[in-house]
């Protein structure tokens, strides 16, 4: 069997991927919390964890790998939103867990195995709290339960933080009735006008760190083999994490390996909802090909921050184009897809998606090459194999090359074209640069590339 190392966020370093079980493969990744549109960098994790999970389901079968990925549906957020609609937080919450699905499918994303929602485990999280207050982990205040931080006296290996440096941790503000600022809250009390639930403790609603850890117990078991999700939630989201299952299981390990990828960036700055700075999901697979959009994600390693442009974009577009060439001159000879070697190697590497997508590029040049039957059907079944690891060539490619055909032959879009052009040049000259960046988008969406000069710009469909 293939060996896979990943790069263990705990040891900082490479491992041997090894799991406890071959036939029971367990990879749990962090999900959304449904009150909002997703952006363009939440689904970086979800495009990589996606491509994780076929690289495991190729090496160990697919019955044999559990991917559950949650939804967190009970949040300060949804309650506000729902309170300023007058609406229940269900409606909120399943508008938009429909919609991530929609964006997710739209970027070629597998549905999980699992997709536990927090609303159904307050059972868990309830028991999970007992357990932690009964072996003094925790402890109440009149507005609800902590852990105690200091109760663990490895917190913080994960993150490398020490519990003196760290404040309060996202999402909860500093209260003087905790026994220390670092620590966080297990279960709010109740108040008014809030959805809440029973407890022994106390009516009330779980803090966001005791979801997920109920969560894994409750579907994957007390110890998984993989976790993941963003840079950004090593803390204080899974230092968390590790502290309240470790606490409560007398030691045992949550996870073995612990996965994270780089943050999306817009022009060096993270991408996020509360810098304004967001490319909404829904709204890209309105002006660009879902697929090129997921090449795009992929076109830099995992762990490597990626600054997200239109110029990405279209290059993916570009490359797409090339394979599905290729893949078109053979179409009508039917095979049977095979993992190449080399995709494979790389994917075993840490997910190198670089390496493996310059390997899907030799392919399509051996397709264009081939001289005999067998080596244009081996290289069309690799290319095809390499295609399904990484989630992409899985349309015909007349579907994917009809854009640019259906271009050129049309007169009436060759106009609008020259007219949107004429359109871009007058932006840059009058320094509207957002404008100008909007119709560049939407010409390269149509397979355009533009040439800007002095006196006008030209261009020429790419394909």
């Amino acid at each position: 069997m293939r060996v896979i190392k990943l790069f263990n966020t705990l040891v900082r370093q490479k491992v041997r991927f090894v799991p406890q079980d071959p036939k029971r493969v367990t990879l749990y990744v962090c999900g959304p919390t449904v009150y909002n549109f997703a952006h363009i960098g939440n689904g970086r994790p979800v495009v990589v964890f996606d491509t994780l999970f076929r690289l495991l389901r190729t090496i160990y079968g697919h019955e044999h790998v559990i991917y559950a990925r949650n939804i967190t549906d009970v949040d300060d957020r949804i309650n506000a939103l729902a309170l300023e609609q007058g609406l229940q937080i269900g409606a909120i919450t399943q508008k938009y867990t429909q919609i991530y699905h929609d964006d997710m499918a739209a970027l070629g994303a597998l549905p999980p195995t699992l997709e536990p929602k927090v609303t159904a485990h307050m059972d868990d999280i309830i028991s999970l709290i007992g357990r932690l207050l009964a072996k003094d982990h925790a402890y109440q205040t009149e507005d609800g339960i902590y852990f105690s931080v200091r109760s663990m006296p490895n917190y913080g290996q994960l993150s490398g933080r020490k519990v003196e440096d760290n404040e309060a941790g996202a999402r909860i503000s500093i209260d003087t009735k905790k026994h220390d600022p670092a620590d966080f809250a297990l279960w709010k009390a109740a108040k008014p006008g809030e959805p809440y639930w029973e407890a022994p403790f106390g009516a009330g609603r779980p803090g966001w760190h005791i979801e997920c850890s109920a969560m894994i117990e409750s579907n994957l078991g007390l110890t998984i083999d993989i976790h993941g999700g963003g840079h950004d939630l090593i803390f204080p989201h899974h230092e968390n994490e590790i502290a309240q299952s470790v606490c409560a299981h007398d030691g045992a390990p949550l996870a073995h390996i612990w996965m994270h990828n780089g943050f999306l960036t817009m022009n060096s700055d993270k991408m996020s909802k509360s810098l304004g700075n967001v490319e909404l999901v829904h709204q890209l697979v309105e002006r660009w090909p879902g697929e090129a959009l997921r090449l795009a994600l992929l076109s830099a390693h995992y762990r490597a921050p990626l600054d997200w442009t239109d110029e990405l974009i279209l290059q993916s577009m570009k490359t797409l184009d090339r394979l599905y060439r290729a893949l078109n001159k053979v179409w009508y000879e039917r095979v049977e897809p095979i993992m190449p070697d080399g995709i494979l190697a790389a994917l075993c590497d840490d997910l190198n998606t670089p390496k493996a997508l310059a390997e899907l590029s030799m392919l399509a040049r051996k397709v264009n090459k081939a001289e005999t039957i067998e080596d244009r059907n081996r290289a069309k079944a690799e290319l095809l194999g390499g295609g399904l690891l990484l989630g992409i060539l899985g349309q015909e490619p007349q579907v994917w090359l009809s854009r640019a055909e259906a271009a050129h032959d049309d007169a009436d879009t060759n106009r609008e074209i020259d007219a949107m052009v004429q359109a871009r040049f007058e932006a840059r000259a009058n320094r509207n640069w957002a404008e100008a960046d909007r119709l560049r988008s939407e010409l390269a969406a149509l397979g355009v590339e533009i040439t800007d000069a002095k006196d006008g710009s030209s261009w020429r469909y790419t394909s």
